[in-house]
């Protein structure tokens, strides 16, 4: 297992750096949030011309053909600015089920489509009183003619307010889990938005008998697996943007500690702070390496459930440090809307609650371990 990035990969991130850096200062950041889409259509466009958008898909259904260590470089830099751009709610996840369960037609259809930034997809799984890593849904699909239709309310769904098209987990008329495709304009779709903490967007997404498309071929049977390993690759992702932004916020704490003065000296001479900014570096380094390995096996071809759990309670429990500490060191200016150690200590905070939080995870890794009321969360 190699651990080195290729000059490509290198070249990859310092790419997407100097674009989101370029469309990114903690004020305009602020402007776009508060627009009615939250986040940049002209950044999403640059995004696309530069192929990250198709950076997972195949060169046959209309991508760039890379592979896992490539898209954790690309989530690593969002994580880094805190670009609000759904790279993984409308892309990755989606996407990614698209290519694996689609047949040729539906790839052929949709994914050039989105690897061009002109159609964005959600996924629409999860529903009142679900939580990972049980994927039972009370979602329910009827056979109409050579169609589907949907009944059902998906409670929590990223960047649904804004989607083109869903990919909608319910029950077939075969009583087994399957993926639909549904217009988000369709009749009898009923999409109420709403903003989340830190300030991405979401909706609740009712379907009342609306029309849809099976994704794949309908002899495929249950597709609970498949779900299961688009979920598990989206926490490589989430690791990986973990990861950018913890790693900014140490940088704006170091940063501040050099130039922030108490008693006539720089904070960065009291020794106590010095060696909490250390501890910080450490947890993050440490959530770095787990992080890797996740992404690693999955460049592999192995999709190792334990592996991504270990590697999001690590770099949950180091999140949770490195925001805490960010804050504390900070002081009172630490939490305010203005300056951006909120809103890293914030997105941070959502994504460790994403599919899953660090005692969803710590549940997955207690059936290997006899100690579970030792483990520290």
């Amino acid at each position: 297992m190699d651990f080195e990035l290729t000059d490509e990969q290198v070249m990859l991130g310092e790419t997407v750096r100097d674009l989101l850096a370029r469309a990114y200062d903690p004020e305009s950041r602020l402007k776009v949030l508060d627009t009615e889409l939250g986040w940049s259509r002209d950044v999403w466009a640059q995004l696309a011309e530069l192929g990250v958008l198709g950076l997972s898909f195949s060169e046959e259904d209309g991508g760039v053909g890379a592979g896992p260590v490539e898209t954790m470089v690309v989530m690593e830099e969002v994580g880094r600015r805190l670009a609000p751009e759904p790279l993984l709610d409308a892309v990755l996840l989606p996407g990614g089920l698209v290519a694996s369960l689609g047949t040729a037609d539906q790839r052929q259809r949709i994914l050039p489509e989105v690897a061009g930034g002109s159609r964005l997809l959600a996924f629409a799984h999860e529903e009142a009183g679900s939580r990972w890593p049980d994927l039972a849904v009370a979602t329910t699909a009827t056979a109409d003619g050579d169609g589907y239709r949907l009944s059902g309310v998906k409670s929590r769904v990223p960047h649904g307010d804004c989607a083109d098209e869903l990919l909608v987990t319910a029950l077939g008329p075969d009583g087994v889990l399957r993926v639909f495709l549904v217009a988000a304009d369709a009749d009898g779709v009923t999409r109420t938005a709403y903003r989340t903490f830190d300030e991405r967007r979401g909706a609740q997404i009712e379907f009342a008998s609306a029309p849809a498309e099976l994704l794949g071929a309908a002899e495929a049977g249950d597709v609970t697996e498949a779900v299961a390993t688009a979920i598990a690759t989206a926490q490589a992702s989430l690791c990986a943007e973990s990861i950018g932004a913890m790693g900014e916020a140490l940088r704006l704490t170091t940063e501040y500690l050099k130039t922030r003065k108490q008693f006539g000296v720089t904070l960065s001479k009291f020794q106590t702070l010095t060696q909490r900014a250390a501890d910080m570096y450490v947890a993050m380094e440490l959530a770095r390496s787990m992080s890797f390995y996740a992404t690693a096996s999955l460049a592999e071809g192995t999709v190792d459930p334990i592996a991504l759990s270990r590697a999001r309670l690590q770099v949950g429990r180091g999140a949770r440090h490195i925001g805490q500490e960010a804050v504390q060191m900070h002081g009172g200016i630490g939490i305010t809307t203005e300056y951006p150690v909120s809103h890293y200590v914030a997105r941070l905070t959502a994504v460790d609650q994403t599919f899953g939080g660090r005692r969803e995870h710590l549940g997955v890794l207690s059936n290997r371990v006899g100690d579970y009321g030792l483990v520290e969360l």
